[in-house]
């Protein structure tokens, strides 16, 4: 047994020898192999396939890896070898199929949707970025940033890390139906709306209390902020580009009546709504107030939303709007062009305030087209087109809607197709009728000017 309990501390398993003599000092062993006939002799020595195996003591004191010893165990090596490999294919297939299902399961609900609605299907064409990264684009947010305010939350001038400068739209972080609503509409109407003259979108941005809206930087501005807020010192816009101006947001619009499915009513034109790229093309901005027309050609709100001034006469009084509520107001807007000045702008001294378009009706009926013209011009214009532009403008404004051109059509006559018809049918009904101004009275209805609270310096500069 001294030779038992040395092997033992030694290799944690008997020692290889003569097993017959260590077993012969075990009597009653020697008893039962010797009696019984079913058992077979003692060996001499152990198995040729005897496995020697380290004991755990002895491996918790070494450094030496664990082994497996064997004498000649082919067969068990390879039933261990199987259950390795088996182990492999079964690992590898499960991260397979973790990896398909994370691919297949949608990382984030942008909005609050139907189940079966996925927005992603209107969102796949949109870099989506994080917060911190328009964070560090625009300086945490900072003040100095600020292209713009409006009625929806401030627009910051922006940097992104290959260089890229954006304007990036932040709602209100307070969560109002209005600008949830907003948010949602402008991430899906102005990714389907593509067109040269539209402002597209480069990217959003959705958190639980942030949703921003990043677009290209527009480092000419808006056309308010060319002509109506210009800083002293700035050029004016010459009469080449003030044409090319009306044309080109005339397409824009064009195109979101006419060729977006359903049609985009944008609800709030006007010159600050009216951007201007690298080259002074014009693109149309801003599609917070869009509103879809599912194959309608009018609807009604309880909420008039647009901009004192540049607001249709049907849509102030009992809320109606479609495609012509955009003509009017684009109709004010060429009038901004025309003059440089302000759709309207209240005169404290005097209790008849009186808008831009009711003034240069007067001009028109008094034949007094020069005056209309922007004096810092310097009279570098042409007559005609300046009498034609004025035409357009005053068809796009008419007092129905019914009689108002399509933006399709304002295009062809800009273009020189079919003004002058337009224009003497309705100077013959402005003979049959007593010319009276018309004065917008105050209503029950809610009145949302996104701009008109806004001091001039904050409208919209460069974005």
């Amino acid at each position: 047994m001294n030779d038992w309990k040395h092997s033992r501390r030694a290799w944690g398993f008997v020692r290889l020898g003569e097993l017959g003599s260590l077993l012969g000092n075990l009597a009653k062993l020697r008893f039962l192999f010797a009696n019984n006939p079913r058992l077979n002799p003692l060996p001499a020595s152990p198995h040729p396939d005897y496995y020697r195996i380290p004991y755990p003591n002895r491996i918790a004191n070494s450094n030496r890896n664990l082994y497996l010893e064997t004498m000649g165990g082919t067969g068990t090596g390879a039933f261990f070898g199987g259950v390795a490999v088996g182990v492999a294919l079964l690992f590898g297939a499960l991260a397979i199929a973790f990896a398909y299902c994370r691919r297949r399961k949608p990382q984030d609900h942008f909005f609050n949707e139907p189940a079966e609605e996925d927005p992603e299907v209107h969102l796949r064409q949109l870099k989506r970025f994080s917060l911190r990264e328009l964070q560090v684009a625009t300086d945490t947010f900072s003040d100095k940033n600020i292209l713009g305010r409006g009625g929806f939350g401030k627009v910051y001038k922006g940097c992104l890390a290959d260089g890229t400068l954006v304007a990036v739209k932040r709602l209100k972080e307070k969560r109002t139906q209005g600008g949830e609503l907003q948010f949602q509409t402008e991430v899906k109407m102005i990714s389907m709306a593509v067109h040269r003259n539209l402002l597209r979108l480069h990217g959003f941005c959705m958190t639980p209390t942030e949703r921003l809206l990043v677009y290209p930087y527009m480092a000419n501005g808006s056309v308010a902020s060319r002509l109506i807020d210009r800083p002293e010192g700035q050029l004016t816009l010459n009469w080449p580009v003030r044409q090319r101006i009306a044309l080109g947001s005339a397409r824009g619009l064009a195109y979101l009546h006419d060729h977006c499915d359903p049609k985009i009513i944008h609800r709030d034109v006007k010159a600050a709504n009216i951007l201007l790229d690298e080259e002074f093309e014009a693109v149309v901005g801003d599609f917070g107030l869009a509103k879809l027309m599912n194959y309608k050609d009018t609807h009604i709100t309880t909420a008039v939303r647009g901009t004192i001034g540049h607001i249709a006469p049907e849509y102030f009084s009992n809320g109606r709007f479609s495609e012509k509520t955009d003509v009017f107001g684009y109709g004010v807007m060429l009038l901004e062009l025309i003059t440089g000045q302000r759709a309207f702008d209240p005169q404290p001294e005097s209790d008849d305030d009186v808008t831009l378009l009711d003034w240069v009706k007067g001009l028109m009926k008094d034949q007094r087209v020069e005056i209309l013209v922007d004096a810092d011009l310097n009279g570098n214009y042409i007559d005609d087109q300046v009498e034609q532009l004025t035409q357009v403008a005053l068809l796009c404004t008419q007092d129905s809607p019914g009689e108002r051109p399509k933006m399709s059509e304002v295009v062809q006559m800009l273009e020189g197709d079919g003004l002058a018809e337009r224009w003497e049918e309705w100077q013959n009904e402005m003979f049959r009728q007593d010319f009276n101004p018309i004065h917008h009275q105050s209503t029950n209805w809610i009145i949302v000017d996104s701009t008109s609270h806004i001091p001039p310096d904050e409208l919209s500069g460069p974005r």
